[in-house]
């Protein structure tokens, strides 16, 4: 891993992985090789969990997994290396919110704030969306947004997306 924080610090970073084209279930588990290999550490995984497609709806459903990531990465190299994990793996940006191989988000980066042109950390869609806040909550229930002030499980708690969000391979 290239070493891009000159102390060496390790950061704990929270990714949203997923996709729902092709073998899903095997570009998870690449997309969770490429990280591990040139992103950061995977410390844990949650469950994965198959949604409906969000957004534009009319497309297979989705399977996504949070990762908790230990990282020497700063946020725009972290963000450099995921867009670069993602084209690795065959993605291409064709639509917004279409279908796709796999998608890597950054949901949270330590407590840091970060709204750029290129990066918004923590993601503003968190709070929007259950099969973020499902995962999320089964690994950290207690971490605390950095601008909303409410841990993971308040926030699922609070979430108006109704989508049905399952353990993938349990009916």
């Amino acid at each position: 891993m290239a070493a891009f924080n000159p102390l060496g610090i390790m950061n704990n970073a929270f990714l949203l992985i997923g996709g729902n084209i092709g073998d899903r279930i095997g570009y998870l588990n690449k997309a969770c090789e490429l990280i591990d290999k040139n992103t950061g550490t995977i410390v844990v995984k949650s469950s994965v969990f198959e949604t409906a497609a969000w957004g534009v709806t009319e497309q297979a459903s989705f399977l996504n997994q949070v990762l908790h990531v230990k990282t020497d990465l700063l946020p725009p190299q972290l963000l450099k290396q995921i867009l670069a994990n993602e084209a690795e793996l065959g993605r291409r940006r064709i639509e917004k919110m279409g279908p796709r191989i796999i998608d890597i988000d950054i949901l949270f980066y330590n407590n840091a704030i970060v709204n750029t042109a290129e990066l918004t950390i923590p993601h503003p869609e968190i709070p929007n969306r259950r099969f973020v806040l499902i995962p999320l909550n089964e690994l950290v229930p207690d971490l605390v947004h950095p601008i909303l002030n409410k841990t993971v499980r308040e926030l699922l708690n609070e979430c108006r997306d109704k989508l049905e969000v399952k353990v993938y391979g349990k009916d």
